[in-house]
């Protein structure tokens, strides 16, 4: 990474080419960003709920967080492919995907939202964040944020909850093809509503 010192920021320029502004207070953003990305994040004040039929618990290792599944749709694994994942789901049959992404250092939902962003752009330098909001899941404020973009030529759309407290971080994630996503959008919010702080 290259950096450029200015007034207020730094102007550095990612391993991947693109052109990013560092600021004092730890965030950053791309310098081709749009004012409407720094929108501020509306709160959805509607209660979301896990699912009657989610009745197993797949806890995670690092944080107190678990998702609670419906068994008889959805089959997990433990992902050894990805350092960062701890859990990797699949609706059985079915081309829609989820993973559990977490790490015991606590980060502020501002800044995890950030990081989504740079990981997303890693995999995909098209990615383009559609919808974001706060909401209330079971209890917890969390980040709602769905993201469209192409990856190794597919054109995938990851929608997903991101959390933070005292315990960890954790980015809930699923994902399909865009083709898909009227298909499968109502099971990927239900899953995503598994999401809980657990003992």
């Amino acid at each position: 990474m290259s950096i450029t010192f200015a007034k207020a920021q730094i102007n550095a320029v990612t391993e991947s080419g693109e052109e990013v502004f560092l600021y004092d207070n730890g965030t950053w953003k791309y310098a081709n960003q749009t004012d409407d990305a720094e929108a501020e994040i509306k709160l959805n004040d509607k209660p979301f709920t896990k699912d009657k039929n989610s009745t197993f618990v797949v806890k995670s290792k690092k944080a107190n967080i678990g998702i609670w599944i419906n068994p008889k749709n959805w089959s997990f694994t433990k992902d050894s492919s990805n350092e960062h994942a701890e859990f990797q789901f699949q609706k059985k049959g079915e081309d829609l995907y989820a993973m559990l992404i977490s790490e015991k250092m606590e980060i502020s939902l501002e800044s995890l939202k950030n990081i989504a962003l740079q990981n997303a752009r890693s995999v995909s330098n098209d990615i383009k964040v559609v919808s974001e909001e706060y909401r209330n899941v079971n209890g917890i404020k969390v980040l709602m944020m769905q993201m469209a973009g192409t990856v190794q030529g597919m054109k995938i759309v990851y929608f997903g909850y991101y959390y933070s407290n005292d315990s960890g971080t954790i980015q809930l994630l699923t994902y399909t093809g865009e083709n898909l996503l009227k298909n499968y959008h109502n099971d990927m919010e239900a899953f995503l509503n598994g999401l809980a702080e657990v003992e």
